[in-house]
């Protein structure tokens, strides 16, 4: 750490290691997994990421196993929607969020109708349609958006799909609906009193410091941008982040913080202070989801990592450099290659197609790959490895 009068610098190397201890990738695959160290992630980190895609696992249960290691599945299920231990909102996109932090995002909820005047002239053309919805829930128990029914005008027969799936979206959006439990992932919604205890909302003004304190606590030292493209729900206007973020450093809840060789204005909460000075190292290889809190926000990764990445599973088959699922390859808090994976269930097999690596790995990366592989096998219930020509590099 060097001091220019009052403000500090550190090196990258100390915010990026304090950003692999606060998403608890500084021991991978380790922790074990328990409400507790649940609980305790996805506060630390602000949300784990959900997402249909199922090449391997889907994004939540990878991001898990990449902190825990092989879990049961049946308990997360347990802990999440039997326990509520987590429950799900729009965090950075939709996630598993921590029940603590429950106040927090009440407030986000009571005040979406607010921010989100888009829906107001929607909401005067289909009232009946969110009356429909609710009254249905509320009769018929747990029901997935495929299970309301609804009325087409002018027609006497029923249908599932139109108004009634953004009656759902903004009953969820809004706090009145809370997702009960999913079945094959898909979502089944209930009356939130029903699903969840009542919570007082935090004040309205004091949500903007709420969401800043979250979002400097997840990420250790944060870039001007990392502020609104971390946690990236709700959109706050401009004005209040930084009204929030000027009265943090007013009170010296935040200080502003310079990284050595990087441009911009960088911030972190005083308290963080001590642990950016002596950062724990990080030790172990772990495989990432492409949907990982690490990399919700893909300049920072190429920041304080130098990594530049990008999910190709929206790219054509014939431009994609690194493969559909390309796994991002975490080595002793480093991100050093990709590794493309597809669990064939019927088969039980995890099959490696593509493995890149950024530069030509030593024998410990190459050994702490194939742990890691071995490691999600188990977790996925694959009983061998396929790896192609080109996991030759992993020495298999």
């Amino acid at each position: 750490m060097i001091e220019y009068g009052a403000m500090r610098t550190f090196p990258v190397d100390s915010a990026a290691r304090l950003f692999l201890s606060r998403q608890q990738l500084d021991r991978p695959l380790g922790r074990g997994l328990d409400a507790g160290s649940l609980a305790g992630f996805a506060s630390a980190a602000g949300g784990v990421q959900l997402d249909s895609i199922n090449v391997v696992a889907r994004a939540h249960e990878l991001t898990l196993w990449s902190r825990f290691g092989p879990y049961d599945r049946a308990e997360l299920e347990r802990l999440a929607y039997g326990r509520r231990v987590l429950f799900e909102y729009w965090a950075h996109a939709a996630c598993l969020v921590a029940e603590s932090d429950r106040p927090g995002w009440a407030r986000a909820m009571a005040d979406y109708k607010v921010r989100h005047t888009g829906w107001s002239d929607w909401l005067k053309a289909n009232a009946r349609v969110v009356r429909r919805v609710v009254d249905q829930i509320r009769r018929r128990g747990p029901l997935g958006a495929s299970d309301i029914e609804e009325r087409r005008a002018g027609s006497s027969g029923w249908w599932t799909w139109g108004p009634a799936q953004h009656a759902i979206h903004y009953l969820w959006m809004s706090g009145r609906l809370a997702v009960h439990s999913r079945v094959h992932f898909q979502k089944r919604y209930d009356l939130a009193e029903r699903v969840m205890p009542p919570v007082e909302p935090i004040a309205r003004a004091a949500f903007p410091r709420w969401h800043l304190r979250k979002t400097l606590h997840a990420l250790g030292a944060a870039a001007e941008a990392d502020l609104s493209r971390y946690l990236t729900f709700p959109r706050l206007e401009p004005a209040l982040r930084r009204r929030a973020l000027a009265a943090a450093l007013a009170d010296g809840e935040a200080v502003e913080i310079r990284l050595e060789g990087l441009p911009g204005r960088w911030f972190a909460l005083a308290a963080d202070l001590p642990a950016l000075e002596s950062p724990p190292l990080s030790r172990g290889t772990v495989l990432l989801s492409p949907f990982d809190s690490l990399l919700w926000h893909r300049e920072r990764a190429k920041a304080l990592f130098g990594f530049d990445y990008r999910i190709e599973v929206y790219v054509p088959a014939a431009k994609r450099v690194h493969g559909y699922y390309a796994l991002p390859i975490l080595h002793d808090g480093r991100l050093i290659g990709r590794l493309d994976a597809k669990n064939r269930r019927e088969e039980r097999v995890l099959e490696v197609r593509q493995v890149h690596f950024d530069a030509p790995p030593g024998d410990a990366a190459r050994a702490g790959v194939k742990s890691a592989l071995d490691s999600l096998a188990r977790f996925l219930g694959a009983e061998r490895l396929q790896v192609s020509a080109s996991g030759a590099i992993l020495g298999t």
